[in-house]
């Protein structure tokens, strides 16, 4: 492939680097960064000649549609549109893979949430484009909204796929003078490569996004210095695009352009090229006796560069560097950097013949690979594949001395990591509780060794491994750890997490990252061998669908708090109390207006003792509710249907994984679903008796139990006449306790007394006549009554809010109650509206 002749970028940074004492292109000497930067900008402008050369021929025509997603989105976006559904599909209508890849879906879900509740969606936005709030609270705002939005319209679906990455397009869409897309992975590579001050950690949200705006505006002022760049840039624009006058975007492209491409060159000019092996016109000339002699040489071949190609045939001859770390263990630039030092010590040995560059430059990687991209599928990685010779050499040498596998820090003490295989036939992860010892037999039923009878005698405790379900459910369900070694017969293991999202096969199998996994090689057998590396790396996959539940400081909930929150006598809420722990499952009922949402939040926190909203699901039953969603059952995706998990189905899961905490799982409008369509076998499960006890669902085949410690509270809204009973079944295993007016209550003495208002006080003596009217009908009854709750929640009382409750909270329901009695109507309105006069 022909490259353009390189601008002068590079012959200043030499003259720098050598005026310093650095001979190393990827790691110029100290003293070069410049203090006023947070990386290092001769290491940028390295990556600006080869972003140069590459622009016109394949970056602009690979990435110009992001300039194009920008101007499609900025002509259809309207916040106020009518239908905002619509114009949110039209607006999102040319991101692509922006806001689409394999196993993840985010534009998908949004614009589905957005036709089934576009106006929640709505506020949503424009919550996220209040450019006056912090960036990260308003992603964040964003990111908990979509989860509200999963629980309630979410349909079974497991993730709402509404997280940073996703979210930041948005923001980037909108306003693409100020914010740019944020990826984890991209924006680590090109910090690091660029030596930059600025860290990027796992799970650290918040500050890996601000620090990624500071890089990436850092980048764009570069930028905005180099002249031909901008030009070429300029050159390129049409009418279809949007025109970056702030340069972010391109910025933002830059750094896309490190990560994908420049991260994966060797330290001395890696090409980036599509398709075909690279060089085809270039050979070093040497024979396979010639490597063999210089495999034999430990000037030539150090231990580094003799586990470098051991690897690499041991894969298969051909790898990325981002295999190999994660199959063997070391970083990329051991392989990187090691194979450039290798080929430039075989040519200081041999003075075999160089590839260089039109601009005289030594290309040194190809005297031992040829190489090539990866493909969009494999994050852009560059494939390097040994010399024939240099392969053929490697099979006549005796390379057992040599280490295949990087030993940990800490030497053979340290863990090894597993996969272990459960036939659901047989027996199953899911059937096992947290902390529960299961043991896994050396032998088959015939007496035989297992297959990699090695495995079981290496497996020490304390190894961390990956549970899988076989056939028919294919699927990563648990983690577990080795708890005690083999003892000739059995091998010991501990569940240590269910997972609420289990991992697909299919997901694990897509990934070149984990190609050359023991299991994946050869699937026969129970127990595999994993490197930290592949484990590490599946943990990564698990945690994005399992996320654990941040560490952060828990307010502290007591019943003297409820009290004071919930208008309820001690006596009542001690009696809520006992009835729950011994029913585990009650109903709340009573009119609109008693609290009952309100109140069974606050009974979740007072039983927990703290406002710990990991341990709480919420709900809401309506007349198309389902099993499938409830529970699990099939869903559309784009090739055809999958089994997805329901909403109490993971909760169960997640409550399982820490049996010595409660969980609370609360359903609103309990009364509006089918209720044998939606609980299916769990209206024994449920019951108090049969928790733990486990039962093989339908879909999966695989056990299932409640968890003993979570709680289910429904609510019920008594005073709906369009409404039938409860069916009777699941009556039987509830217990119903009526939510009364707390106008009594010494909460709301308090409160009243607070407040200071005889017209206030007026009109609450009126309601509670009411309802003294109300329970004494024998059409209605106190499940009529109004509730204190239209009273709450104001500091101060006015007489327009007090108008508003009479006029557009209790006569409505008053018209509903008597709209066969106009006379008693007329009667109760002249009373509350008398109170103003």
């Amino acid at each position: 492939m022909q490259k353009g002749v390189l601008d002068g970028d590079w012959v200043a940074y030499c003259i720098v680097a050598v005026a310093a004492g650095g001979n190393n292109r990827q790691e110029p000497a100290q003293g070069i960064k410049e203090a006023a930067a947070m990386f290092d900008k001769l290491r940028l402008k390295d990556v600006l000649v080869y972003y140069k050369l590459d622009f016109v021929s394949n970056e602009w025509v690979n990435e110009k549609y992001k300039w194009e997603a920008i101007k499609g989105f900025q002509d259809n976006w309207d916040v106020n549109a009518e239908d905002f559904a619509g114009m949110l599909h039209r607006s999102l209508d040319k991101t692509f893979n922006l806001l689409a890849s394999m196993n993840n879906f985010p534009r998908r879900m949004i614009e589905g949430f957005a036709k089934t509740a576009p106006e929640e969606v709505r506020a949503m936005f424009i919550a996220l484009y209040d450019e006056s709030k912090d960036v990260y609270d308003r992603i964040k705002g964003f990111k908990d909204q979509a989860s509200i939005m999963l629980e309630k319209y979410g349909n079974g679906a497991a993730q709402h796929y509404q997280y940073e990455n996703a979210i930041s397009v948005y923001l980037w869409l909108r306003y693409p003078d100020k914010h740019y897309i944020y990826k984890y992975g991209e924006v680590k590579t090109a910090a690091d490569e660029l030596g930059s001050d600025y860290a990027f950690k796992k799970g650290a949200y918040a500050e890996n996004i601000r620090n990624a705006i500071k890089l990436y505006d850092e980048i764009c002022d570069e930028l905005k210095l180099d002249t031909e760049l901008v030009n070429l840039f300029r050159s390129q624009l049409t009418d279809t695009c949007y025109p970056d006058p702030a340069l972010k975007t391109l910025a933002l492209d830059v750094g896309f352009y490190i990560s994908r491409y420049y991260s994966q060159k060797s330290s001395d000019e890696t090409p980036v090229l599509p398709g075909e092996w690279f060089p085809e016109d270039y050979e070093p000339g040497l024979t396979v006796d010639d490597w063999i002699a210089l495999l034999g040489d430990k000037d030539v071949f150090t231990e580094n560069s003799l586990e470098i190609v051991h690897r690499m045939k041991d894969y298969g001859g051909q790898a990325t560097c981002t295999q190999l770390a994660i199959k063997y263990g070391k970083t990329m630039n051991f392989y990187n950097s090691g194979s450039v030092a290798l080929a430039r010590r075989i040519v200081e040995k041999t003075g075999c013949p160089v590839m260089k560059w039109n601009n005289g430059n030594a290309c040194w990687w190809p005297v031992l690979y040829v190489g090539k991209n990866a493909g969009k599928d494999e994050e852009g990685s560059y494939i390097w594949k040994l010399r024939d010779e240099l392969s053929e050499a490697l099979d006549k040498v005796d390379l057992s001395r040599v280490q295949l596998f990087v030993v940990p820090e800490g030497g053979d003490d340290d863990h090894h990591y597993w996969w272990l295989n459960a036939n659901p036939k047989i027996w199953s992860f899911s059937g096992i509780a947290v902390g529960e010892v299961q043991d896994y037999t050396l032998y088959n039923e015939n007496g035989n060794k297992r297959r990699i009878f090695q495995n079981f005698l290496d497996a020490r405790p304390g190894d961390m491994v990956i549970g899988y379900e076989s056939y028919p459910v294919k699927q990563i369900v648990a983690l577990a750890k080795i708890s005690a070694e083999q003892d000739g017969d059995k091998l010991y293991f501990e569940k240590t997490e269910g997972l609420t999202s289990p991992i697909d096969y299919q997901t694990l199998k897509a990934c070149p990252e984990l190609e050359k996994m023991e299991y994946f090689v050869n699937p026969h057998g129970s127990l595999f061998k994993l490197t930290k590396g592949e484990f590490d790396f599946i943990m990564d996959m698990i945690r994005e669908e399992n996320p654990l539940a941040p560490e952060k400081a828990i307010d502290t909930y007591t019943r003297n708090d409820f009290l004071e929150e919930v208008y309820m006598t001690e006596g009542r809420y001690d009696q809520l109390v006992a009835v729950l722990r011994n029913k585990k499952n009650i109903i709340l009922q009573g009119a609109p207006g008693v609290g009952k949402t309100f109140a069974a939040k606050r009974l979740a926190y007072s039983m927990m003792g703290e406002k710990d909203e990991n341990r709480i699901e919420f709900v809401q039953f309506h007349q198309n509710y389902s099993y499938e969603d409830f529970m699990m059952g099939y869903k559309p995706v784009e090739d055809g249907f999958e089994l997805k998990n329901g909403i109490f189905y993971r909760f169960c899961q997640k409550a399982a994984n820490q049996p010595d905490k409660d969980y609370f799982f609360i359903i609103d409008e309990i009364n509006r679903g089918n209720m044998s369509k939606i609980f299916g076998e769990l209206l024994m499960l449920i019951e108090k008796d049969y928790r733990g006890v486990k039962a093989t669902l339908a879909y999966n085949g695989l056990p299932f139990a409640v968890p003993e410690n979570l709680y289910i509270i429904g609510m019920m809204n008594t005073a709906d006449r369009s409404l039938a009973m409860i069916d009777y079944a699941l009556r039987r295993r509830f217990s119903f306790l009526e939510m009364e007016p707390g106008f009594d209550s010494d909460g709301f003495i308090q409160y009243q007394k607070s407040l200071n208002n005889e017209t206030f006080n007026e009109l609450v003596e009126k309601v509670k006549e009411l309802n003294k009217k109300i329970a004494s009908d024998k059409s209605l009854g106190k499940g009529f009554c109004i509730g204190h709750s239209y009273f709450c929640g104001h500091d101060t009382c006015t007489d327009e809010w007090l108008h508003s409750i009479v006029d557009f909270d209790i006569l409505p329901m008053l018209s509903e109650y008597w709209f066969d009695d106009t006379a008693e109507l007329q009667r109760w309105e002249n009373i509350l509206h008398g109170v103003f006069q």
